[in-house]
């Protein structure tokens, strides 16, 4: 039965429009998505099949082109209006942090790191760069590949903090793993980096690991 078929109430369209994005299921969103189905199934049929095969939406979303593309009923054009989408996303979390003090909102800054770090399959190591009243003023990957003092070099994170003339920072990075428990080299890293910024009068707020679920907070677990 086609969704048109549908009585209007459960149409996720309709749905979206009478009881918000929120009232609806993965399934239904990402048909809202696909617009259309393919010959037999429907697009909640579709989004149903598409999330069983990747697992997760999460997953899905993460996907690279290949394994996206290779779906029935998914193609270039379709990660790409997903890349966009997603962007967008990331885009307008960054200009609600903007606006005000980090401190005001510390849901909003994990949300955001994690939305840009999260689906990395490599450590990636970043900074969320603070204006004098603890506004966001860029976020900005610094380093690639294993977290330590070895390959995150402080002078580097110290010209970039002089460059956007930083009060403050939030350090950040992911763990592919999933597993956000922070290992010695995390500390001594954060440790390191904290010393040689104060040297230039900016101070770290936090050091922030993104795995599955929220992000572990190293100020919260007293790890620096």
């Amino acid at each position: 039965m086609s969704i048109r078929d549908w009585p209007a109430a459960e149409r996720p369209r309709e749905k979206l429009l009478e009881r918000g994005a929120s009232s609806l299921s993965d399934a239904e969103l990402l048909a809202i998505f696909l617009r259309t189905g393919v010959s037999g199934r429907s697009a909640v049929d579709l989004a149903r099949h598409l999330l069983h095969q990747f697992g997760s939406l999460r997953a899905l979303l993460e996907a690279n082109l290949t394994a996206f593309s290779s779906e029935l009923g998914l193609g270039p054009a379709k990660f790409a209006q997903l890349q966009a989408v997603m962007e967008m996303a990331r885009r307008n979390m960054g200009e609600d942090l903007k606006r005000d003090s980090v401190l005001e909102n510390p849901t909003q800054v994990r949300r955001y790191l994690k939305a840009l770090l999260r689906h990395e399959q490599h450590e990636v190591f970043g900074c969320l760069f603070l204006d004098s009243k603890n506004r966001v003023q860029t976020f900005e990957v610094l380093f690639h590949g294993s977290i330590n003092t070895a390959h995150v070099h402080a002078r580097q994170v110290v010209k970039r903090a002089l460059a956007h003339n930083s009060a403050g920072l939030i350090l950040c990075h992911n763990h592919p793993s999933g597993v956000k428990d922070a290992s010695e080299a995390d500390i001594d890293l954060t440790r390191h980096l904290k010393q040689a910024l104060a040297l230039v009068d900016v101070v770290v707020l936090d050091h922030l690991i993104i795995g599955d679920g929220d992000p572990l907070s190293m100020v919260e677990y007293g790890l620096m």
